[in-house]
């Protein structure tokens, strides 16, 4: 495989954000951050109300890049075998056939997630912390890259059932989509008198050239001051009095890709402590509870997570 330079990533990166700003209007930052998060091997979780396009920018991802794609639309009758799979008896000869579901994929959109029921949102706990489920017994691994995109309603809409702090602990990044602007809006309108863009947009980056970006981005250069930083930010999300729940040590890892993937699609191959404070607001804010909130507020805690970073000391 010839080695790629961070010149030649950017112009791969931009040609990505180029495809999904054609999808997707006025979502210039949404579409950044999703990327960075696919670079660097996380999950996204797209919260905010139907019709704003989470969904969509999940299908132009998938098209956009040379990826076996599956979509699972999420109910509170979905059973856990439905997104593993089952195994079917063989009467011919007595034994059990396994037929995989839509998890065995290489990015697998979770549509409405939180309509599913808890015990169906907890089959997807294994596949996101290790890349493989455990059915009937036996692990089977999941297809490589495996990337998780799930899009959900906001808590109080009805028949929805909140994600456990176990389960958004997965996410690499909470994001929200939000309404257009006016003049975005008209552009979706006239865009889409005849069909979907989504449509007609075609991959601009291969699996081959997918694992070379990832592989770049765990070789973009950490200092033990810029890793120290990123500690020091989660560290001070424990003692915060106003948060009942501060950031696990999952968070920190997280937090740090994060951070080198942004690195790379700035053209650059070492990590610097503006990335960690620009990004610890989307890698942070879900895996905390405030200390006042009766229902989980993703605005209050990004707000909290911002004024722990204003003082948290930024290494030189």
């Amino acid at each position: 495989m010839e080695a790629m330079s961070t010149t030649d990533a950017a112009a791969l990166i931009e040609n990505l954000r180029s495809n999904l700003d054609s999808v997707i209007f006025g979502k210039h930052d949404v579409i950044g951050h999703l990327i960075v998060a696919v670079l660097a091997e996380g999950s996204v979780l797209l919260e905010d109300v139907p019709g704003v396009g989470k969904t969509t920018l999940a299908k132009a991802l998938a098209a956009s890049i040379d990826l076996q794609f599956a979509r699972v639309q999420c109910t509170p009758d979905l059973l856990p075998s439905d997104i593993v799979g089952f195994s079917v008896f063989q009467p011919q000869d007595g034994s059990f056939e396994f037929r995989p579901g839509p998890v065995f994929s290489q990015l697998l959109v979770m549509d409405e997630i939180n309509r599913a029921s808890p015990r169906t949102q907890s089959a997807l706990l294994e596949a996101m912390a290790v890349k493989q489920v455990t059915v009937d017994g036996r692990k089977q691994a999941l297809p490589t890259p495996f990337i998780v995109i799930a899009t959900q309603n906001p808590i109080r809409f009805a028949s929805t059932f909140p994600l456990p702090e176990a389960q958004l602990d997965r996410f690499m990044f909470q994001l929200s989509m939000s309404y257009p602007d006016a003049e975005s809006e008209i552009d979706l309108l006239l865009a889409q008198r005849q069909t979907s863009p989504v449509e007609s947009i075609r991959a601009v980056i291969s699996q081959t050239q997918l694992r070379q970006l990832q592989h770049m981005v765990r070789e973009v250069h950490v200092s033990r001051p810029v890793a120290a930083y990123v500690v020091a930010i989660v560290a001070a999300t424990r003692v915060d009095s106003r948060l009942k729940l501060g950031c696990s040590p999952r968070g920190s890892q997280w937090l740090l890709r994060a951070g080198q993937s942004r690195a790379l699609t700035l053209d650059r191959d070492y990590l610097l402590p503006d990335d960690i404070a620009h990004l610890a607001p989307l890698a942070l804010s879900h895996r905390v509870v405030a200390s006042e909130s009766i229902n989980f507020d993703i605005e209050q805690n990004r707000r909290i997570i911002r004024d722990i970073v204003s003082t948290v000391e930024v290494p030189v």
